[in-house]
């Protein structure tokens, strides 16, 4: 299943093919290449783009070539998901580096979050798994999200209450604040009459609450 999305609370744009260039390339470049504009006309269009004729037509490549690096058109969209959950894992060990290394106020951990969802396009692909049902992708983070729960952990260990269970709060909220922002948050927010980082703000402002929970 597929959802349709749009960017930022605007019509969707169909991305422009690019001119029908054809070259010789490498195993591995053809792949890559594939990969990076199979992203793009996810973020810009939703997933129903992503298939074989369409990076045929963009990349200036044959369709049956194509299907030779890749086997069909759920084998590129698997391929596609693995790659942007490294993507998302790189993301999220980012900002553990950047708690231990620097003061990591709640709004910068916030930002950090919030822009993988966003513009690293971690919300879209976060749907696409859900309503595809291919939740295996996600087994690769597993060690980012509780790499992120220790680095927080330690950031915020001399805070009241119960620590461990506040920071797979803060972890838990964020995840799904960024990944409803990302989705829906542009509408919604010019609905309430909001500024674009209203959840940003309020997030960070909620984060200390949750190590009150007991």
């Amino acid at each position: 299943m597929a959802i349709r999305t749009q960017v930022r609370g605007k019509p969707k744009r169909k991305l422009a093919v690019a001119p029908v260039i054809r070259r010789r390339r490498t195993p591995d470049e053809a792949r890559g290449e594939a990969l990076v504009a199979a992203r793009k006309l996810l973020l810009e269009e939703g997933p129903d783009a992503v298939t074989l004729q369409r990076l045929a037509t963009y990349l200036g490549m044959t369709h049956s070539n194509l299907l030779h690096h890749f086997g069909s058109a759920s084998e590129l969209q698997s391929a596609l998901m693995a790659m942007m959950v490294q993507d998302l894992a790189a993301a999220l060990n980012d900002a553990v580096t950047h708690l231990k290394s620097e003061a990591g106020a709640p709004r910068a951990l916030v930002d950090m979050v919030f822009d993988a969802f966003d513009k690293g396009g971690a919300g879209r692909l976060a749907a696409w798994i859900a309503l595809s049902g291919n939740f295996e992708h996600l087994g690769s983070i597993e060690t980012a999200v509780n790499d992120l729960v220790k680095a927080i952990e330690e950031k915020f260990a001399l805070e009241k209450g119960d620590p461990h269970l506040g920071v797979t709060s803060v972890v838990l909220f964020l995840a799904l604040m960024a990944f409803g922002d990302s989705v829906i948050g542009a509408p919604l927010k010019e609905m309430l009459e909001r500024e674009r980082a209203a959840p940003r703000k309020i997030a960070a402002s909620l984060i200390p609450k949750f190590f009150e929970l007991r």
